[in-house]
């Protein structure tokens, strides 16, 4: 069985048939999701769609496009609401130099802040990082020289030396629909180098949907597709990616109780 370790189930594209997209999961071999906080401020409606499905979890963090307007959330904030029992991340957080939504300062501010609530809870925290790999490494190895914490660098879209240094700091790596894309062979590069018990499966949905549905709305049962090239590039059989992942899950996000 695999898993989709990212995926926003409360976006409209997905919240509009909640149950036809869990149904269509299971139907395809994926046996539960993580559902990722965007907007500390909208975690009720995670809460509730992780609380309503036995194999659906939730995250609790401030996607960096939103970052100022979250800066009113600190530390303790996001430790006290990942004290529920389906949130089991931190995140999503990090840096996004492409779009540059929010002030960089305050991207770098609500990082840091995320990434101290990973290292007191021991809870993975789920990192987007996109163009701004120079800063992110320095942020990653500045920080884990304070004390070590989970991370997985969700979505990876940035070139291989961040993977390099992510994992040398001992942090997951995890592929998206992206690897599909006839473009990403420098992606495609990197899903080859990652160790076995490093390396994770997801949607990203209802974004990115991998081939045959890029265009469409993904949604967690695409995973699948992404496996089935993860595993193509790595030269193992479906079952046997399968396994490796949902295993590195259950280490990384151990409050789910996978094993």
């Amino acid at each position: 069985m695999l898993i989709d370790s990212h995926c926003h189930l409360d976006f409209d594209a997905l919240s509009a048939d909640l149950d036809g997209v869990i149904a269509r999961m299971g139907n395809a071999g994926v046996s539960g999701c993580v559902t990722i906080s965007t907007r500390v401020e909208k975690f009720e409606k995670l809460k509730a769609i992780s609380e309503a499905y036995d194999n659906i979890w939730c995250s609790i963090g401030t996607h960096p496009h939103n970052a100022d307007e979250e800066l009113h959330i600190h530390t303790e904030d996001l430790l006290r609401l990942a004290e529920h029992p389906k949130c089991v991340a931190i995140g999503e957080a990090g840096l996004d130099y492409h779009y540059d939504n929010a002030p960089r300062d305050a991207q770098e501010t609500g990082f840091r802040r995320h990434i101290a609530a990973a290292r007191i809870s021991g809870l993975p925290l789920v990192i987007h990082s996109r163009s701004a790999d120079e800063d992110m490494i320095a942020i990653l190895e500045e920080e884990t020289g304070k004390g070590a914490f989970p991370f997985v660098l969700h979505c990876f879209s940035s070139g291989a030396e961040l993977a390099r240094r992510g994992l040398a700091l001992g942090g997951y790596v995890s592929f998206s629909g992206i690897v599909t894309f006839k473009n990403a062979a420098e992606i495609q590069e990197v899903a080859q180098f990652v160790p076995a018990d490093r390396i994770l499966v997801e949607t990203d949905a209802p974004y990115l949907a991998p081939i045959p549905h890029r265009g469409q709305s993904n949604e967690p049962a695409f995973v699948r597709h992404t496996a089935e090239k993860l595993a193509e590039l790595r030269g193992v059989d479906l079952e046997t990616l399968a396994d490796q992942t949902t295993g590195n899950f259950g280490r990384l996000f151990a409050k789910t109780g996978i094993r």
